[in-house]
């Protein structure tokens, strides 16, 4: 929330990376390390933290939540679909959705987190506000993890142009020794342990100043009894949802079949391809027939190694070529897509032209004939 602030008068000491940068990045690693697979990020202003984190193959969902609208629908069409996305669907199921609403309230929206971020947050709350935070996140929300960053003022001397407060919407801004207090009555009450860190070093000699940006690392000691939540739980939602996006995933049959048979139309053409060029060097003579049959010379190593049996050879009859279905499972990505044959002839049935018998994809070669 404070680069735009903080570039101004940093002259002196300057970051690289930004101190933004560092923050989000601290995050990153956070996540790598604990693997959460719901994450939630507090004061999300312009998301990208949570663009960041999309690419995170652990998290499944991601949410945000700011008191200003504007900020996040200015930029939350970063978090929408490339259509690579759509072409080549991850593993992974992913949604992401934003929440316009204040964290001084509570809303189910905001239930099984893993993660709960708040990064330069609670510098922008009201007395009030602040006075309910703790209850909100750590004691409704209650995620097994939540990492809170906020502005060291015992830094503040060495900034120049800093009177008072680095930003113009700080309500306050807090030394070590009173981040560190009030962190560890938070942990106290909630049942959490803290570890203090932080991001931006101080000048060599004056290490003492601490971290530019401070940072508390909240790790609950017990899961929730869960009857003080659901007791707690607000019946309707406080929050207003402004963006919400599922990601397309193979877990999604639909993507899954049409990457199925987008994979299988397309090492089918690449074994007819092979065959037809055998064909053409070999011609019909019966007597050389043993070196039209298919081999693993035919194909690449990036298709894979592929083993052929007597029932999995393609072959040529009349204007059909027949491309075995077995011998198109045998690759490994298909075998990885499908799992199982019986799921391969499920997801392709009706969507690609096979024998009459079902066993086999079939293609015309009367239209090449002609050309050649």
């Amino acid at each position: 929330m404070d680069k735009n602030f903080q570039e101004e008068f940093m002259q002196i000491i300057k970051f690289e990376p930004p101190l933004y940068k560092q923050r989000h990045q601290f995050v990153r690693d956070l996540v790598e390390k604990y693997k959460p697979k719901k994450v939630a990020d507090l004061g999300c202003a312009d998301c990208r933290l949570l663009w960041m984190l999309k690419f995170c193959s652990c998290i499944g969902v991601l949410a945000g939540l700011d008191i200003c609208a504007n900020a996040m629908k200015e930029k939350m069409y970063t978090l929408s679909p490339l259509p690579v996305d759509y072409l080549q669907p991850s593993e992974r199921s992913l949604t992401i959705t934003l929440h316009h609403g204040s964290v001084a309230h509570k809303d189910p929206c905001m239930l099984g987190f893993d993660l709960v971020t708040c990064i330069e947050l609670i510098e922008h709350l009201e007395e009030s506000e602040l006075n309910k935070f703790p209850d909100v996140v750590f004691g409704f929300m209650a995620p097994s993890i939540v990492v809170i960053s906020t502005p060291n003022s015992d830094f503040n001397p060495l900034l120049p142009g800093v009177m008072l407060h680095r930003h113009p919407d700080h309500k306050f801004e807090w030394s070590q020794a009173q981040f560190q207090s009030w962190a560890l009555e938070t942990a106290r009450c909630y049942d959490y342990s803290v570890e203090f860190t932080g991001v931006g070093d101080p000048p060599t000699g004056m290490e003492k100043v601490g971290f530019c940006t401070q940072i508390g690392v909240f790790i609950r000691k017990y899961p929730p009894s869960g009857l003080s939540v659901q007791s707690e739980t607000p019946t309707e939602a406080v929050y207003k949802t402004i963006f919400k996006v599922v990601y397309p995933s193979l877990k999604d049959e639909k993507y899954l079949q049409n990457a199925v048979i987008s994979e299988v139309i397309f090492t089918a053409q690449i074994i007819k391809r092979r065959l037809m060029s055998k064909r053409e060097e070999y011609g019909d003579d019966p007597g050389r027939k043993s070196k039209f049959q298919l081999s693993m010379d035919c194909f690449s190593d990036q298709l894979g190694k592929l083993v052929v049996e007597k029932n999995m050879e393609p072959f040529v009859s009349g204007n059909e070529v027949y491309i075995p279905l077995a011998t198109i499972f045998s690759f490994p990505k298909v075998n990885q897509l499908c799992g199982t044959f019986e799921k391969l002839c499920k997801l392709i049935a009706g969507k690609v032209t096979l024998s009459n018998d079902g066993s086999a994809v079939m293609f015309s070669i009367e239209h090449e004939n002609e050309e050649n």
